[in-house]
């Protein structure tokens, strides 16, 4: 049995792109309108004799002052595009005449050449993923490179008592590296003699989500148990604003109220120190120092930058082993 005949032909990128209903863009060759694209419908086929010839009506275009009679022309298939495919985000460069858009009104610039998009969108998303990447990469490359200029003035190769000190033959201009310690430091596990007492002033640290490494001023109300103790916070009030809140911590959440012999004329950049904020002191590092008194302080656990006045830190201590004791400073004797 002879095979039938067929009369259909090859759709060409023409047939699918511009058949009637298609939403397409449409160029203008009138003067000041180069280089724009309006967005249409595709109604029919203008003629017969000429395939490339098409009826089109514009979407925001109209024929009439009330915007009821949108505007239909015969135009030519070189005028015509169908509509660009859109990524979910990009970056967009600007011109220098600037007028502001929102994201939804913006677009990726595409070529309709030889009835494809120039450039695919799969390419675009493939140079989008790689430039994402690399984003990543120098932003961790300057991260690791912030934090290793911030520590490194601040690491101790050996720490000695002060008085030692004055025994050695040190070089003059030479750079040594020591401790400040306000008193002897005692051993770790004398730390279980040390006992908080009742009216006492204290710091008291949180593990709270969103609060580690904060401390807030409070005062001992009294002893409830083996290294336990009922406080009461002097800035945090209860939840109805009724009073000062006040709540049982255990001791390895509760610190001496830091001394307030040093006093600091002015920081300098990569000083530790203790900001005030949201009612507690919170421990970060002097970024930038600013004109009037004024300080960037960078956070290291929520990567923060904030300035504050000066009245409003104070220089870091930690607490160990029961004693105050200041970071480690680069001395040039």
């Amino acid at each position: 049995m002879a095979p039938k005949s067929s009369n259909s032909k090859c759709k060409t990128p023409q047939d699918l792109h511009f058949k009637p209903g298609s939403i397409v863009e449409i160029s203008s060759d009138d003067d000041g309108f180069r280089g724009s694209w309006y967005v249409g419908t595709i109604i029919r086929r203008a003629s017969t004799k000429n395939p490339n010839k098409y009826l089109v009506q514009y979407e925001k275009l109209f024929n009439d002052k009330a915007g009821k009679k949108p505007l239909r022309e015969i135009l030519d298939l070189v005028q015509l595009r169908p509509v660009a495919p859109r990524e979910k985000q990009r970056k967009f460069k600007g011109t220098r005449e600037q007028i502001v858009f929102g994201e939804e009104d913006l677009r990726l610039h595409r070529e309709w050449d030889n009835g494809e998009w120039q450039p695919s969108l799969e390419r675009v998303q493939e140079e989008k993923q790689e430039e994402n990447e690399e984003e990543d990469e120098v932003k961790e490359e300057k991260k690791k490179d912030k934090l290793k200029e911030e520590v490194e003035p601040m690491i101790t190769k050996e720490v000695k008592p002060i008085e030692a000190m004055t025994e050695e033959k040190v070089s003059k201009g030479m750079l040594v590296e020591e401790t400040l310690i306000l008193k002897e430091v005692k051993p770790i596990e004398a730390m279980s003699d040390e006992k908080f007492s009742k009216g006492m002033p204290v710091e008291v640290s949180s593990d709270e989500e969103g609060f580690e490494g904060a401390w807030f001023a409070a005062t001992i109300v009294e002893v409830v148990g083996k290294d336990k103790y009922l406080i009461e916070y002097q800035s945090l009030r209860t939840e109805d604003d009724s009073d000062f809140l006040r709540e049982e911590v255990d001791i390895l959440h509760i610190r001496p109220r830091p001394p307030e012999t040093i006093v600091v004329d002015r920081f300098k950049l990569l000083d530790e120190v203790d900001a005030s904020y949201n009612d507690g002191w919170w421990v970060g590092v002097i970024a930038k120092v600013l004109a009037d008194s004024k300080y960037i302080v960078y956070f290291r656990d929520s990567e923060e930058e904030m300035m504050f006045r000066h009245s409003e830190l104070r220089l870091h201590q930690d607490w160990i082993g029961g004693e105050w004791i200041l970071p480690s400073l680069a001395v040039k004797l």
